[in-house]
């Protein structure tokens, strides 16, 4: 199983459809779809936004092909599908200032410790020399770039290139097998050169290499190839194939290499723990198919209708098997060890998730993390007529992107849909109308402001009614004291004598907790203490509810006396950038009233910078996309709530306003 991955318009796509031509799985001089980027979203971008699954024969072996996608936006799929792969290849363009685009995608390789290979796509556009190309490259790369090929020139053009394991040059043909030919003698030098430092690298890993290097002996071509697999796979070195995806130029080559050096399904089953079922990529609602998981099978063959056992100890059984070849399902009675197909009414499978063919679960090793989401919307059916159908709706996407978090804020009675970026949270609503033919209306979430008290008061109310049989009376003092930031609502009392009975007093503090929902600017007050001193009762009709509405009289006729303070909520933001674009994401932090706490290297991201700040949460409105502007689609960051902060002036006017308050 092969993962296609790295930075969006590098060619994964194009790359795969070319894999799936050459190998004969389609072919395009009849015509036809592509196989890739199926859905209206995808075509409408003109780049991935989900995984694409394909599959194609080479050389009597199988294999399957993910096509990942490139932008931050849509990466989520990728925490629950990389981990199954066998081998990656990370696809990138002959641009030295595009080099650090790479480096989010092989950190998520490093950190998984995936063997993968880098496949410089586009070289019949390349311009340049190949030195500066791999020397921008090896900025971003922990392990060493092993160039396999060098390229040859006509002109000012690649014309095709000197496979350096196996000696040998190759001219491109368009959408043909590479044409072997002599090496040119003007590069027999440069060939040399390049073969032996690629021998250099590999025998900083194989004392036994670095000895024949020192003695002058040549290695065997099987030991170099040799040498070749075991240090990709050990993820010691990542070798580097060049070509034009667009053209079909360098794919037979690579697929030959890839051929010889992917490792076998165990090892992707060691990585993930388990042992024998099937691995869920990812999950979709597919028409009147129903729920679909799309898996990876490990351990043992799996046949039509095998029992699963899920990680909570559910049971279920396969309701159908199918071969994946984009959007096209074919059925399969069975499917053998390391096949990727689809499974039907697996209704509780979720991405990530061990579908267990043993009589207990099995929960995954290292099971990546859900993702924070960057950006959100409140969203409401248009017609309320729909809410039913957009909460299951709502349900299926968020079942199917696990990139996406539904909440519901109680305070502000909003429907809260957050996701990875704003395109991504605006697919999400693309889907709800087109698949579901929900209409939905869309607002800001509201900042949860709070307010609190300058001064102390004591006020003394009474709630008297008198409406015919017995009436309602409660009268109490309390005594309103402002508390330091951050202690929330304290209520105590000192009674003394019984004015006020102990079995009436937390009827008192509800009815405080109630006056405290909507202060004088129109939000919950906070940070004071609220003493009950004394009271008065009536034998007849004194009561549970007077004393209630007595308390809350309390707070309508004290508050207005102790000068309300409107406090706004503040994050601490933790904001990842490349080096070069640290100084402007300085300034938009600033700009949009940030405090900035430092700034350092990030770890183990070499031409990084994490920035800490302190935020109000009104001002992230926009921030991810004002940061991706910045940082050429890389930036993000994570936010905390950290402290409530004094909010006047113009500001806290509108935001009073926006309440509803006058101000």
């Amino acid at each position: 199983m092969l993962a296609l991955v790295g930075p969006t318009s590098s060619g994964k796509t194009t790359l795969m459809e070319a894999l799936l031509q050459v190998t004969g799985a389609v072919d395009r001089r009849v015509g036809g779809d592509k196989v890739g980027d199926s859905s209206p979203e995808a075509r409408a971008r003109g780049h991935s936004v989900e995984l694409n699954l394909a599959g194609f024969e080479f050389m009597g072996d199988r294999y399957c092909v993910v096509d990942c996608p490139g932008s931050l936006e849509f990466c989520a799929d990728l925490d629950a599908a990389l981990p199954a792969v066998d081998l990656a290849v990370v696809v990138a363009e002959p641009d030295a200032a595009k080099a650090g685009l790479l480096q989010p995608t092989l950190r998520e390789l490093e950190r998984l410790g995936l063997p993968h290979a880098l496949f410089i796509n586009k070289m019949d556009l390349a311009r340049g020399a190949l030195s500066d190309l791999l020397a921008a490259l090896a900025t971003v790369s922990a392990a060493p770039l092993v160039a396999r090929q060098i390229p040859t020139w006509e002109g000012e053009k690649v014309n095709g290139f000197i496979d350096l394991a196996l000696e040998r040059a190759f001219v491109y043909r368009a959408n043909e097998p590479s044409t072997q030919v002599e090496i040119p003698g003007d590069l027999r030098d440069a060939e040399a050169q390049a073969r032996f430092h690629m021998l250099e690298q590999m025998a900083d890993f194989d004392d036994d290499l670095l000895e024949q290097l020192l003695s002058d002996v040549t290695p065997s071509r099987d030991a170099v190839f040799a040498d070749l697999v075991r240090e990709m796979n050990e993820g010691l070195i990542v070798p580097v194939f060049f070509g034009s995806a667009q053209n079909g130029f360098g794919v037979r080559r690579l697929l030959k290499a890839l051929r010889h050096e992917t490792p076998p399904p165990e090892r992707a089953a060691e990585r993930l723990g388990i042992e024998t079922g099937a691995y869920v990529l990812k999950a979709a609602y597919a028409g009147q198919s129903g729920k679909l998981a799309y898996a990876r099978v490990f351990g043992k063959p799996l046949a039509d209708g095998a029992e699963f056992v899920l990680p909570d100890a559910e049971r279920c059984r396969a309701g159908g098997l199918s071969a994946v070849q984009g959007g096209v399902l074919r059925k399969l009675a069975s499917a053998s060890i390391g096949a990727v197909i689809a499974i039907g009414k697996v209704e509780a499978a979720r991405a990530g998730q061990i579908l267990s063919t043993t009589s207990q679960p099995q929960a995954v090793r290292a099971a990546a993390g859900a993702r924070r989401p960057l950006f959100a919307v409140a969203l409401s059916a248009t017609n309320r007529k729909d809410d039913v159908r957009l909460s299951a709706a709502l349900g299926k996407l968020i079942d199917e992107d696990p990139g996406l978090r539904l909440t519901h804020d109680p305070e502000a009675h909003q429907m809260i849909l957050a996701g990875q970026g704003e395109g991504h949270v605006r697919l999400a609503l693309e889907r709800l109308k087109r698949r579901f033919g929900v209409e939905i209306d869309t607002e800001q979430p509201k900042t949860p402001y709070r307010e609190t008290i300058q001064r102390a008061a004591t006020q003394r109310s009474r709630h008297k009614k008198q409406s015919g049989g017995h009436g309602q009376f409660a009268d109490v003092t309390v005594e309103i004291r402002p508390l330091p930031r951050g202690s929330g609502f304290v209520f105590s009392q000192r009674v003394v004598g019984g004015s006020v009975p102990k079995h009436w007093i937390p009827a008192v503090e509800q009815g405080v907790r109630d006056g405290l929902e909507k202060g004088q600017l129109g939000f919950p007050v906070t940070d004071l203490e609220v003493i009950l001193v004394e009271g008065q009762t009536h034998s007849v009709d004194s009561s549970e509810m007077a004393f209630r509405l007595a308390g809350r009289l309390a707070m309508d006729e004290g508050l207005p006396g102790c000068g309300a303070i409107l406090l706004e909520p503040i994050e601490k933001l933790t904001v990842y950038s490349p080096s070069p674009s640290a100084s402007n994401v300085t300034s938009a932090l600033t700009a949009r009233r940030g405090q900035i706490l430092g700034l350092a290297p990030r770890e183990d991201w070499r031409g990084w910078e994490r920035i800490e700040a302190y935020l109000p949460q009104s001002e992230r409105l926009g921030l991810i996309a004002e940061l991706r502007g910045l940082t050429q689609g890389l930036g993000a960051f994570e936010a905390d709530f950290d402290h409530m902060a004094e909010l006047s002036g113009r500001l806290a006017a509108e935001a009073s306003a926006g309440s509803g308050v006058r101000t």
